[in-house]
């Protein structure tokens, strides 16, 4: 069975450095809401506990937790994180896209 999210090297470090600032958090949580111009953004939140629905994906010592109604749009998707000389994000590679916006912050299925 596909994984439902992979973590980039990179994503897994930002992920470590951003959580070593808020020490009540156990990881972060990954959804999805309407919105953007494309229809559908990525929701990323710290994880303070689990919630009892979540799905749990411990990859390279980072917790990510999945909101249960974003499993199958994010299925097989691999989040990384780009640094550009005036900004850093994370980004991700999601195979069910047919479409993203210009923007990137958006995307449709």
């Amino acid at each position: 069975m596909k994984q439902i999210i992979t973590l980039s090297d990179k994503a897994a470090t930002r992920i470590k450095e951003v959580l070593s600032n808020d020490k009540n958090s156990v990881g972060v949580r990954i959804g999805v809401k309407s919105g953007g111009c494309a229809g559908m953004e990525y929701v990323m939140e710290y994880a303070k506990e689990p919630k009892p629905a979540d799905e749990m994906i411990e990859e390279k010592g980072v917790k990510v937790f999945v909101d249960p109604g974003a499993v199958m749009y994010l299925l097989g998707t691999q989040m990384d994180f780009k640094e550009e000389e005036f900004s850093s994000t994370f980004v991700f590679k999601n195979p069910n896209e047919t479409e993203r916006c210009g923007c990137g912050e958006s995307f449709k299925i």
